[in-house]
């Protein structure tokens, strides 16, 4: 059976070159087109900024790999002018069921109220995720330069700046930037080169990972399958993917070895099996197989020096919750502004610094999750093994021990103790409504709101108002703007700073009225987003003093020049 996608070969070049040095000095070098080195660039290049991206293959990747991306990843994606491809490529899903031996044990559903415009999940596999997200990079082509077949053998940091040392099919070059991102994946060689090392835990448990070809009616779901008749003592997860593509994952036994199990002789009895047991009975054909060990580690800081990591570069994540492609996603995005931002010249440096204050905290406490889950979904112990069989056993006759099963899904992280969401409110009053540091909530606006992006429809959801900038959300019913807050946007555009004003709350329909109770808005109420989609700050009444002192903590070389307009 033919593999469903076919990547695009690319060819290796040399760039124009001086005593073996490229010309070019480049403001930001990328190390690794995976999903989230691509995410860097692209983020980078709608803040303005030009990148060169370095990629040691020749094409997308092959296999599965990663293959949920969460609704927050797709807001992103949305910001990044990607979300078309990912929404017509891939298959959306809402919950799943898990079972127990024979026993269906859990039927559950992801958060997907009428607030929402994405779907909670959507599965597509990784070749798809970076074709996608290159074809993006091929639009901003004039600020990414995407060198294929190009392999980083060094890093040499320096005081204002980095030296990386590459070698190609054509030869061998250094290139020289201010900064280097670091997305190169678990084996990092940017992290080797430093001397880095991650910390946490590394679980025994290992999965046999196939991707099954097999045309089915079957619906989008993800299926848990606990010590099955068809692979007793194993754990088993399936998901459907887009081009009749399934993902198998069941785990080996501790005695089985590991060169043998992803043999195709022993992986297609069990695939065999597992499709007869869960009634498919079309025609299918193995067309990747791959071996998994969950690890749950992070480096300590992500920023060394002029260095900066992200993705798998960073932390290793255990797949189960999907927290591992989508944190990189999330990465990505909170690294773009704020390198965009201190590369234009309106933040310092020290804004980098809390890239990794955010991310690492963000890193651990998907860790945290990621361990349950894992040692659930693989038991690292006999300990372990029997608690999970008590409860497996239990939900067979008890409903309120179901939720034990199903390991939490990946969700946005709140950046509660950043230094940059530690602004004054100057009012206590706010009932509800996302706190600082808290990602933007989705709602219908009622009254439509122009889009962010010039030539698009009107906006008819709030995270459509969003972009490559800041934004203030005024909510008044009667849609008047103060004129000192409309004397801020001026300040800020004068400074070449990006920057949105959106009036809210207008209007007397349904939409606005929930608008306004989900975010305790009442009239003179206001919320400033940061590029990134999290709350910086909010007010029962704002004025445009409380404004310029919360943007002083971020944009500190420009902030005292943003006047009244």
């Amino acid at each position: 059976m033919p593999y469903p996608f076919v990547p695009e070969r690319f060819s290796a070049g040399l760039p124009p070159l001086r005593d073996g040095v490229d010309r070019v000095r480049h403001r930001v070098a990328i190390v690794g087109a995976g999903p989230v080195g691509y995410c860097v660039a692209i983020g980078l290049a709608v803040h303005g900024i030009s990148s060169v991206l370095i990629e040691a293959d020749d094409s997308v990747c092959a296999g599965s790999r990663a293959i949920c991306i969460s609704r927050r990843s797709l807001e992103i994606l949305d910001r990044l002018g990607a979300l078309p491809g990912f929404l017509a490529t891939g298959l959306p899903w809402t919950g799943g069921r898990s079972f127990y031996r024979d026993r269906e044990v859990l039927r559950f559903a992801m958060p997907n109220d009428a607030n929402q415009r994405l779907p909670p999940m959507l599965n597509l596999a990784q070749y798809h995720i970076e074709q996608i997200l290159l074809d993006r990079v091929r639009e901003l082509a004039d600020r990414i330069d995407l060198r294929w077949q190009t392999r980083l053998t060094a890093l040499e940091p320096r005081a204002d700046g980095v030296r990386a040392r590459l070698a190609t099919p054509l030869g061998d070059y250094a290139l020289e930037a201010d900064w280097v991102v670091a997305a190169d994946g678990g084996r990092s060689t940017v992290r080797e080169s430093l001397g880095l090392a991650l910390a946490g835990t590394s679980y025994e448990g290992r999965y046999v990972i196939v991707d099954v070809a097999m045309p089915s009616d079957r619906p989008t779901e993800r299926l848990a399958f606990f010590d099955p008749p068809c692979n007793p003592g194993s754990t088993v997860l399936v998901h459907k993917q887009p081009q009749d593509v399934w993902r198998i994952d069941y785990q080996l036994r501790r005695d089985e070895d590991a060169e043998a199990a992803v043999r195709p002789e022993n992986v297609l009895p069990r695939v065999e099996s597992l499709l007869a047991m869960i009634g498919e009975t079309a025609d299918w054909a193995p067309i990747w197989i791959s071996l998994y060990r969950a690890n749950a580690l992070t480096l300590e800081r992500y920023r060394h020096g002029r260095v900066l990591f992200a993705g798998d570069a960073a932390h290793l994540v255990p797949i189960f919750g999907v927290r591992g492609a989508n944190s990189g996603i999330d990465d990505a995005d909170n690294l773009a502004w704020k390198l965009a931002a201190v590369l234009h010249g309106h933040a310092s440096e020290r804004l980098l610094d809390t890239y990794s204050e955010e991310r690492v905290a963000a890193a651990k406490e998907n860790l945290g999750y990621g361990a349950k889950s894992t040692e659930f979904m693989a038991p690292p112990s006999f300990a372990f093994e029997w608690m999970r069989t008590a409860v497996l056993g239990l939900a067979v006759r008890h409903e309120s021990v179901r939720s034990l099963i199903n390991p939490p899904q990946t969700s946005p992280i709140a950046y509660t103790d950043s230094s940059l969401s530690r602004a004054a409110e100057s009012s206590p009053e706010f009932e509800t409504g996302p706190a600082p540091g808290s990602v933007l909530v989705e709602a219908p606006l009622g009254t439509p709101a122009p889009a962010a992006r010039g030539t698009e429809a009107p906006a008819a959801y709030l995270t459509q108002v969003l972009g490559d900038h800041f934004t203030l959300l005024h909510f008044a019913p009667d849609g008047v703007l103060p004129a000192d807050l409309a004397g801020i946007e001026a300040g800020m555009r004068a400074c070449g700073i990006r920057w949105r004003t959106v009036v809210l709350g207008a209007g007397t329909d349904e939409a606005a009225a929930a608008l306004r109770a989900l975010y305790g808005a009442k009239h003179g109420a206001s919320y400033l987003v940061r590029p990134d989609g999290h709350v910086l700050a909010r007010w029962r009444r704002c004025a445009a003093d409380d404004v310029r002192r919360a943007l002083a903590g971020v944009l500190d070389r420009v902030a005292l020049r943003i006047g009244d307009g």
